[in-house]
């Protein structure tokens, strides 16, 4: 596969940097959630921006430019969840989440512009 000449591993991909540093910065955000949130909306935002990177990095070990534009579709769902779970965090508990939706801006793009790339290259 052409993508696999270019990058040596999925963790020089920027956009899984990016989101690799998104994840962290939720799990800093979600500590700011009440505690009655622990099993609800930090634990599910959590998953979601753990699922971004983590898609990224398996659809890189697939074998078809297919099947890793399908686990970048999958990545890119889970961006509209946290950015959907951001919006809850900022309304329901004032808690400041302007960095990781500027975060979430960049990662969509990038995401957007890769699946693309490798849906007209194939």
């Amino acid at each position: 596969m052409e993508i696999e000449s270019k990058i040596k591993s999925y963790k020089d991909l920027i956009v899984w940097q990016k989101s690799y540093e998104l994840t962290k910065l939720i799990y800093t955000l979600t500590m700011r959630l009440p505690k009655d949130e622990i099993y609800g909306l930090s634990s599910q935002i959590r998953r979601s921006a753990v699922s971004i990177p983590s898609n990224i990095a398996e659809g890189s070990h697939r074998k078809t430019r297919k099947d890793f534009g399908q686990f970048l579709h999958i990545a890119f769902g889970s961006v509209g969840e946290v950015e959907t779970q951001l919006y809850l965090c900022r309304d329901l508990y004032n808690i400041d989440t302007s960095n990781a939706l500027k975060l979430i801006e960049e990662i969509s793009k990038m995401l957007r512009v890769f699946i693309k790339k490798l849906e007209t290259n194939n």
